[in-house]
């Protein structure tokens, strides 16, 4: 499949809902995740990102105006050891809590499904990184309904056991906007990614539609040592 960029792909959808990015930079010294929200509903508007402890969950911006909590409140990132997990839902915990019992990262999945809020069935998109002994890895996984049938789950998972040096992969949970909203479909896009995390943040924020877009999480990991960058950027503030 051919290299993208990422901005392209990010201007010409206005609404691919959730993102994961995974990556190794051009250089080939880091590891690279980034995590986008957006949203068309008040509810899904009303929050930011914050940090938490090596990770980061979501929190409504203004608790007066939360409706439901149970889909867009979860943390998106959590660490478990040389392991970085990035999600879009409270399937962070479940993978973290199983792959902390040996199991594998699709191992860990087979319990969850799509998520119930018909008719969309939004998928469940996880990503982890394996940073270990100046060794990268990173997989992806989508879980989601048999073209818009709750009857199935379809689940696939890639693995890149071997990134290359200026590549990632982009998953997201929506093709475009629409009603229903199309589900993504085919593998994860390899798109570009760039040395300097500030210049790949201000890029992946400034390329997301500008009514839709929520809150960005962007973190560098040096390969060679584990040492992490993050950046979080929110519309509310």
């Amino acid at each position: 499949m051919k290299m993208r960029s990422i901005a392209e792909q990010l201007k010409n959808n206005s609404y691919p809902g959730r993102g994961i990015i995974l990556g190794k930079t051009p250089d080939g010294t880091k590891a690279v995740a980034a995590y986008f929200i957006m949203g068309r509903s008040l509810n899904s508007r009303n929050r930011v990102f914050v940090e938490d402890g090596d990770g980061i969950r979501t929190q409504a911006f203004d608790p007066a105006k939360m409706e439901d909590p149970s889909l867009v409140i979860y943390a998106p990132v959590r660490v478990l050891g040389n392991k970085t997990i990035v999600t879009n839902g409270d399937q962070t915990d479940t993978i973290f809590e199983l792959m902390d019992k040996q199991m594998t990262f699709e191992q860990s999945l087979r319990g969850r499904d799509f998520e119930p809020d018909a008719p969309n069935y939004t998928p469940r998109i996880s990503g982890v990184l394996h940073v270990e002994n100046g060794a990268f890895s990173y997989a992806l996984s989508i879980l989601k309904s048999n073209n818009g049938n709750p009857a199935a789950c379809n689940r696939f998972t890639f693995a890149y056991s071997t990134p290359i040096a200026g590549e990632a992969h982009f998953i997201h949970t929506y093709m475009g906007d629409g009603d229903p909203l199309p589900s993504f479909e085919g593998e994860p896009e390899p798109v570009d990614v760039s040395d300097d995390i500030d210049a790949y943040t201000d890029l992946l924020w400034t390329s997301l539609n500008e009514e839709n877009k929520v809150s960005l999480f962007v973190r560098y990991i040096n390969i060679a040592d584990g040492i992490c960058e993050t950046r979080i950027v929110n519309k509310n503030r």
